[in-house]
């Protein structure tokens, strides 16, 4: 597999994971140490004061109950 070939399925991913989220403007940021994509609905991005993890190891991370943004784990093997 070639590069271009890896990044065009990473981005495919990542149209999967993102379809269904309120239309509004976000910012990604990919670790990729960490394998942990970063999605956020605020630019700079908010302190999160709870969050919660999903069976498909997203973090939803909110402030005051509202959405502010997600970290997907293990992005390569999703």
């Amino acid at each position: 597999m070639t590069v271009t070939e890896l990044d065009l399925q990473s981005y495919l991913k990542l149209v999967e994971i993102v379809k269904d989220i309120p239309k509004q403007d976000f910012w990604t940021a990919y670790d990729a140490e960490a394998d942990v994509l970063y999605i956020n609905f605020h630019q700079p991005a908010l302190p999160a004061d709870d969050s919660e993890l999903t069976d498909d190891d997203i973090i939803i991370r909110y402030q005051r109950n509202e959405i502010i943004g997600l970290s997907i784990l293990n992005v390569r093997t999703q």
